[in-house]
């Protein structure tokens, strides 16, 4: 008679293979996760697009000012700051002033079209209520401001300057 004895996989896997294997899994569960919220937040924004869209306004207004500063010192009306997120009332948001026909208003910007907007000039504006969405020149295009440059970017524009300093000096000792 022969004697069988089981011995199960897991007792055959070392430690750290069974960590590794949790960790995988917890990991791929959180990937999956992520990506069904991201979907359904990108459902939500494209909604609320839409929303904002339907109710578009295109008016002409005369840019006085424009600025990155925070909701409560905005000059935003109570309203608007009662209906805002506590977590949101610090946050820095885009903000220009601008006369809409007699009256001067405090309209919040797109943060996409806010370098876009030029100060002092007179613009066509799709706004809903106090949000500008789209800005375009009454009198012609807008000027596009430069792309702004990252860190790597302007330290190889001056080290390429330096190098073709170094050349020229080198060719006018010669």
């Amino acid at each position: 008679m022969s004697v069988f004895i089981y011995i199960s996989p897991v007792v055959l896997m070392a430690t750290w293979s069974i960590v590794l294997l949790v960790i995988l899994g917890v990991l791929v569960v959180g990937l999956v996760a992520l990506v069904i919220w991201g979907n359904k937040m990108q459902k939500k924004q494209e909604a609320a697009e839409a929303n904002i869209m339907n109710g578009a306004q295109t008016v002409s207004m005369l840019i006085i000012d424009k600025k990155r500063m925070k909701m409560t010192e905005a000059g935003f009306p109570d309203i608007v700051l009662q209906q805002t997120p506590w977590y949101l009332k610090r946050s820095k948001v885009p903000v220009v002033k601008a006369k809409v026909g007699p009256q001067v208003h405090t309209l919040m910007c797109d943060a996409k079209i806010f370098d876009n907007i030029p100060v002092k000039k007179e613009v066509k504006a799709v706004i809903n209520g106090m949000y500008i969405i789209k800005v375009s020149g009454l009198r012609g295009p807008l000027e596009t401001p430069p792309e702004k440059k990252g860190f790597f970017k302007r330290l190889l524009s001056k080290a390429e300057k330096a190098q073709k300093e170094a050349n020229s000096q080198k060719k006018k000792t010669k």
